[in-house]
């Protein structure tokens, strides 16, 4: 289990990328949703033992991340958001030299490490390609088998699925889900499909902050009767704007639908939204950015 109290991270220029971020993450996969900027690279980078937050205390089953950074990475994988490779050199030879790195000393062990990684991510018919010619999905697949290197008990992906197309997503997740049975995986993403059909739990990250957290199916729950919807011209968009707190907005056969946060029934032909989790999402950064509005009034 991974347990963060009360992390902050500033950065020199003043920015306060998290604030007081307090999560407890079971074993399975756990999504972490939010905007770009919301801060979830820095705090996938500080779990990660890649920068040391200004405060706060991460733990890892006994181990204090913060103290003994190389006890973690010894049980990390860790799939960024961006990462680089040798882009000559085959998918084999790349998670050979990432096995030696690791430390798997045994010339055998590295060979039954590499080709069960390659057939576990679907790779093994293009393990002798160089991954410069891979595509987008087959590169974020040889991300994972990098990751997986040395079995880790927790496992981090950054934004994976960004750029991939449908084909290509769907198998990535599935591989991802596949490996989340066993071990802590975080899917730190702003694709809430992702977060929907993968996580049994999750939690909202925005301007720093945990805004929300819990099962994806209690929370929408929790915000059943709270977001409504209508179809309206296109036109008249910035007049609803005014007068409602739109919080999602889609065209639909020449015409848009709006949905709005009201906690109670709006009227002018306004219908209750049976939600999903992007109304949720949504009206979770809806009420972010109205705090802020709301100390400066």
């Amino acid at each position: 289990m991974l347990h963060l109290a009360n992390v902050t991270h500033v950065y020199p220029n003043g920015t306060r990328a998290l604030d007081d971020v307090t999560l407890t993450i079971p074993k399975g996969m756990f999504g972490l949703l939010g905007p770009n900027g919301a801060g979830k690279s820095t705090l996938m980078r500080t779990v990660a033992t890649l920068q040391t937050p200004t405060s706060g205390a991460i733990r890892f089953g006994d181990i204090d991340i913060i103290a003994n950074p190389e006890g973690l990475r010894r049980r990390l994988g860790y799939l960024p958001q961006d990462f680089g490779v040798y882009p000559r050199v085959s998918a084999y030879d790349m998670l050979e030299h990432m096995c030696v790195l690791k430390g798997i000393a045994s010339a055998a062990d590295r060979k039954a490490t590499v080709e069960t990684l390659l057939n576990q991510t679907n790779l093994w018919t293009v393990r002798k390609k160089a991954i410069a010619g891979f595509s987008g999905g087959m590169r974020q697949r040889f991300g994972i088998a990098q990751a997986l290197i040395g079995n880790p008990d927790l496992i981090i992906v950054d934004e994976p699925t960004a750029g991939l197309d449908p084909e290509e997503r769907n198998r990535f997740l599935n591989l991802l889900a596949e490996i989340g049975e066993n071990v802590v995986v975080i899917l730190s993403t702003h694709i809430v499909e992702d977060v929907a059909d993968l996580c049994p739990r999750m939690a909202v990250l925005a301007g720093g902050r945990i805004q929300l957290e819990g099962a994806p199916l209690d929370l929408i729950e929790r915000a059943r009767g709270t977001v409504w919807a209508k179809t309206i011209a296109r036109e008249d968009l910035d007049r609803y704007g005014t007068s409602h707190e739109v919080i999602s907005t889609r065209l639909f056969a020449g015409r848009t639908i709006i949905h709005v946060l009201s906690e109670k029934d709006p009227g002018d032909g306004f219908a209750p939204v049976d939600g999903g989790l992007e109304d949720v999402y949504f009206a979770t950064l809806a009420r972010t950015r109205r705090a802020p509005a709301a100390l400066a009034a």
